[in-house]
């Protein structure tokens, strides 16, 4: 997986532009809320990207992975015919070519889609294709992550540095979370299934009728 440049700038970085989006959307940017997307909130806006693809972009239904600042919607594309007996490496060109050509003859289109979502649900759209085994992000965002860390952290991420494999704490910080994300997978796995369950449960909970806060 590879990660490439905007087609679009993000929000944050030109005013953030609203729409007439949903409430719970609207003025996010200005507030700073941090609050996580809920089950309902990330259906919705799958459901919106859904209706609003082109039925020829893809050819199967997309992923849309969402988080409080940034929308990914990654998609299936053709597989390449090629040869009997070509190697890997050719096959993984073609692959490239593939997703190249996608993102070239997509593009106006898919900024103007990433505009109409920017402005209702006020948040950043990037982008990624996979054709074969072959997937590449070619707009995504980098937001920065504010933290606090013990001297003992801190010296995990120096060690990198010296080691040469991070040029500075956050490109650390970020191979980190990178190491973790692509080792203990399945583990993650579980706890987004597990909080997908918390999420399901308290949203069937009652709603109606609760004591007012004296």
């Amino acid at each position: 997986m590879t990660y490439e440049t905007h087609d679009q700038q993000h929000p944050r970085q030109r005013g953030g532009r609203r729409g007439s989006g949903p409430r719970w959307a609207r003025g996010r940017w200005a507030s700073g809320s941090e609050e996580r997307p809920s089950a309902e909130q990330r259906a919705e806006i799958k459901a919106w990207f859904a209706g609003r693809l082109p039925d020829d972009f893809f050819v199967g239904a997309p992923e849309v992975t969402v988080d409080n600042d940034e929308i990914l919607v990654l998609g299936p594309l053709s597989a390449v015919e090629l040869e009997a007996g070509v190697t890997a490496e050719a096959a993984a060109t073609a692959e490239e070519a593939r997703i190249e050509r996608f993102r070239e003859d997509t593009r106006e289109h898919r900024v103007r889609i990433a505009e109409e979502a920017q402005a209702r649900f006020g948040r950043v759209v990037s982008w990624g294709a996979t054709a074969g085994g072959t997937t590449r992000l070619f707009t995504t965002a980098n937001v920065p992550v504010m933290t606090r860390l013990r001297i003992s952290q801190r010296q995990v991420l120096d060690t990198l540095i010296d080691a040469g494999i991070a040029r500075s704490r956050s490109e650390a910080l970020a191979w980190c979370v990178e190491l973790v994300g692509r080792n203990e997978a399945a583990w993650i796995d579980e706890l987004r299934t597990a909080f997908a369950h918390v999420e399901e449960v308290r949203a069937q909970g009652p709603s109606a009728n609760r004591p007012a806060d004296s």
